[in-house]
């Protein structure tokens, strides 16, 4: 049992311990943390076993007051408990746990810094990582394009973890809840976790149905005009259950 907590210890990176041996710049997690940290680790894990990222690549945060709760880097998923609550304040300074964050820690902060968003999802995703590479923007293929508020943009190449990639990021999202990410994945935003997750899994279809469409040869798909967009998002303004 003493090994295995070592381990863990190891496992989550040395700890910020004032000389008194207090931990400077943390603090307990709150209860509404807490839950939300297990719903992050949920959504994690299931873009994994939906094949949406291989591995640890990608990364899932979830606002929380102004708390950001992020996954940390290099650790698998189904590895995270909820001990392992990994949190940083708006500023990036971490606030809860020891495990650092995301290497992605800058896109994720660039997203609740600037839109009312509550969750983000980034994902390495086939289909919509193979499309990053061919064009600058999805092209309309289905409707669905108008539940990310239009034609869904691929932010032009930086690498991994820079500010300038977050840059590119916000102006790709610009009027959009999803961006793709040249030669990198997808990026999507939302109100909760699982809007983020659906508009990625979404994001990601249409890709694929893309990229099937232009594969038949001597063929060409085609693709929906300005004014049909227009037509679905002002149908989808209603759509769902009221009440």
């Amino acid at each position: 049992m003493a090994e295995q907590r070592q381990d863990h210890r190891d496992r989550r990176g040395a700890r910020d311990d004032g000389p008194d041996g207090s931990r400077t710049g943390r603090r307990d997690v709150l209860a509404e943390e807490a839950q939300a940290w297990a719903d992050l680790v949920a959504t994690a894990r299931r873009t994994v076993s939906d094949g949406l990222v291989v591995g640890t690549s990608g990364n899932v945060s979830v606002r929380v007051g102004d708390t950001v709760l992020v996954t940390p880097s290099g650790v698998p998923y189904d590895r995270l408990t909820p001990d392992d609550v990994t949190g940083v304040g708006l500023d990036g300074r971490q606030v809860l746990g020891t495990l650092v964050p995301t290497s992605e820690l800058p896109m994720h902060l660039a997203v609740f810094r600037t839109t009312d968003a509550r969750a983000v999802v980034h994902t390495h995703a086939v289909h919509a990582t193979a499309v990053s590479t061919l064009v600058p923007e999805l092209p309309v293929i289905h409707y669905m394009t108008a539940a990310l508020g239009g034609p869904v943009r691929v932010a032009p190449y930086a690498t991994y973890g820079s500010e300038e990639l977050a840059e590119n990021m916000l102006r790709a999202l610009d009027g959009r809840t999803g961006c793709l990410l040249q030669n990198h994945g997808t990026l999507t935003h939302g109100a909760t976790l699982d809007r983020a997750y659906d508009r990625t899994a979404q994001l990601e279809w249409m890709c694929r149905l893309w990229l099937t469409a232009s594969s038949v040869p001597g063929m060409s798909p085609s693709l929906l005009s300005g004014g049909q967009l227009a037509e679905v998002a002002e149908k989808l303004r209603g759509y769902g259950q009221r009440g």
